[in-house]
């Protein structure tokens, strides 16, 4: 019986383990717009959603990737990332809804996390990227 208790326990602990070790490191709005403006060394910014939100608006310098819901937006984050250092700096970031509906941050983020990438944030945006982001007054761009 204790060695069935033990077991279970094991399951349990690596299932806990590899659930928490998926789960996105965040930067705030706040933080990321001070180190853009600072001058200080970028991140890879990637936008990871829909392409229309995209073109409306945007943070400076963001690539647009592709929606990270769909195995075709998956597909372009690899191919963009393959030839970078797995210790590259890059910040996730979709905006499409509130954070706990978005689709695409977490595949995304599971996505570089399976590739060995270690340090990627995502971009904590709570409702949308035009409330958390565009109407706070942090720098933007428009179109593609």
């Amino acid at each position: 019986m204790k060695q069935a208790l033990f077991f279970l326990f094991l399951i349990f602990a690596t299932f806990a383990f590899a659930q928490s070790a998926t789960e996105p490191a965040l930067i705030q709005p706040q933080e990321l717009a001070s180190i853009l403006q600072a001058g200080k060394a970028k991140p890879l910014i990637l936008n990871i959603g829909p392409r229309m939100l995209y073109n409306q608006a945007h943070i400076p310098g963001a690539e647009y990737i592709g929606a990270g819901s769909d195995a075709q937006g998956r597909e372009a984050l690899r191919a963009r990332v393959k030839s970078l250092p797995k210790k590259q700096a890059i910040v996730l970031y979709c905006g499409c809804c509130p954070w706990s509906h978005c689709p695409n941050v977490h595949p995304a983020y599971k996505e570089l996390f399976e590739l060995g990438y270690t340090n990627v944030k995502v971009l904590f945006i709570a409702n949308n990227f035009g409330a958390d982001w565009v109407d706070r007054g942090y720098p933007t761009e428009r179109g593609h």
